[in-house]
């Protein structure tokens, strides 16, 4: 194939037949690279074909074909363009921002926060060690036992009237409250008649 080199770059004829040669291959390689995606392949195509208008010079190169240099320009092109969407922010439009969950009232959570603190220290000593080994350690109620050296059927027993009395001092926090509230409760109920407080 016969390059001529204008002022601009590279003759326009070449760059057709260019096309017509390896054009197809070029296309197929892209897709690959695009994971399928037309769109993108052939614009990444067009790219290729402009920096080879761009590099007349590349004509000139060492292989018989130009298709060696399209497909490395191609893959660089595609890696950078790659990476320059991964690097930008994800677009959100409307919909998206509509449907996200506001951020909730630091003001209020830390306020929450305080109460529950609150409440909790106005236990006894006996009735917070439980609850900080059951709900704050995660331990079960044989491992509490274990740990505070007490019968298993008292660590319940407190269990239940500490959370009796959060109950109580915090607004929410009793029949009403959620479900896991609940079932805090209702966990611990089970030996609260087995011994007293």
């Amino acid at each position: 194939m016969t390059i001529t080199s204008t002022s601009r770059g590279t003759d326009e004829h070449a760059l057709v037949e260019l096309q017509r040669v390896h054009g197809r291959a070029l296309l197929h390689f892209l897709l690959g690279l695009t994971y399928g995606d037309r769109q993108r392949a052939e614009d990444l195509l067009q790219e290729t074909l402009v920096r080879a208008w761009q590099h007349p010079e590349a004509f000139d190169g060492p292989h018989e074909s130009m298709r060696p240099w399209l497909f490395t320009v191609g893959r660089r092109l595609a890696i950078d363009a790659r990476r320059s969407r991964l690097a930008r922010p994800t677009e959100v439009h409307d919909g998206v921002l509509e449907s996200t969950a506001a951020a909730g009232d630091l003001t209020e959570r830390s306020a929450a926060a305080l109460d529950v603190r609150e409440a909790v220290r106005a236990l006894s000593p006996e009735h917070r060690a439980v609850l900080v080994q059951i709900y704050f350690r995660g331990l079960s109620v044989n491992e509490a036992a274990e740990v505070l050296g007490i019968p298993a059927g008292t660590v319940k027993s407190r269990s239940y009237y500490a959370l009796r009395v959060l109950g109580r001092r915090l607004p929410g926090y009793g029949s009403s409250s959620p479900s896991s509230s609940s079932s805090l409760e209702s966990a611990s109920s089970d030996g609260a008649s087995a011994t007293s407080r």
